[in-house]
């Protein structure tokens, strides 16, 4: 979805965004792309969390968040727009004053709820690439599912203790989720897995280069590839990933 923005940058802005224009290629032109776009961030916990602040730090036009339930102490260790008083208020009305005060020029549209394929076929349409961030199988398929059918990218990660993965979904050009995990793990817990906050915030931060790389054309986004590390000992690498001519979403 394009939106309606004006076609220059005021001087609040360019001294706002200078150092990131600095970039060979991305430059004004980046800077205005990534103005003129929407994203919509599914989970905003420890990883989506981070990948919203930096989308709206970098100046992005306007997010979507979406997000159920309240703030809950055990949340605090990774969720960094959350602050301790507000423990049992709703988290996506506190991601959305903390974003309109680091960034007044970014528009925030909150929905306090899970994402199902009502919300999530309403949302889609509406914006130019999703985040997944959920921390369950059935949201995250939803939101691949919609984001096919709609054509729009999709940049899925998760983690799980010290170690991460990445890769994004450009419908038509690459696998979908449902190519590279066919199934659910029978054993996972949306609750029960470890968390140390700063892996998670550091896969936030790798989601919103690649979706800002996505939105204005700048730099090599990974296609075809699912970055994977380890945090524990430091353990980065790549692996091709393949479409499956069979998929049920993206075939």
């Amino acid at each position: 979805m394009q939106l309606s923005v004006d076609n220059t940058l005021s001087e609040f802005e360019r001294e706002r965004y200078k150092r990131q224009m600095l970039l060979n290629g991305f430059g004004e032109k980046g800077q205005m792309a990534l103005k003129s776009k929407s994203a919509l961030v599914a989970g905003i916990g420890g990883l989506g969390g981070n990948a919203a602040v930096y989308l709206a730090s970098a100046g992005i036009g306007k997010l979507f968040i979406v997000h159920y339930g309240k703030l809950t102490l055990s949340n605090l260790n990774r969720q960094i727009l959350m602050k301790n008083d507000w423990v049992g208020n709703s988290r996506v009305m506190a991601a959305k004053k903390f974003i309109e005060e680091l960034n007044p020029h970014v528009e925030v549209e909150i929905h306090d709820e899970r994402i199902s394929e009502k919300i999530a076929d309403e949302l889609i349409g509406k914006v130019d690439i999703s985040l997944s961030a959920r921390p369950n199988f059935y949201e995250r398929r939803i939101l691949n599912k919609v984001s096919v059918a709609h054509g729009v990218p999709m940049v899925e990660a998760a983690m799980n203790a010290m170690e991460s993965y990445l890769f994004n979904v450009i419908p038509g050009k690459t696998p979908c989720l449902d190519c590279v995990f066919p199934e659910d793990d029978p054993d996972w817990q949306e609750l029960g897995f470890p968390v140390l906050g700063a892996v998670s915030g550091a896969l936030g931060c790798l989601m919103a280069i690649e979706a800002i790389k996505i939105l204005t054309g700048f730099g090599k986004p990974l296609l075809n590839r699912m970055l994977m590390f380890n945090t524990y000992d430091m353990e980065f690498r790549k692996f091709r990933i393949k479409k499956n001519p069979n998929c049920n979403v993206c075939s």
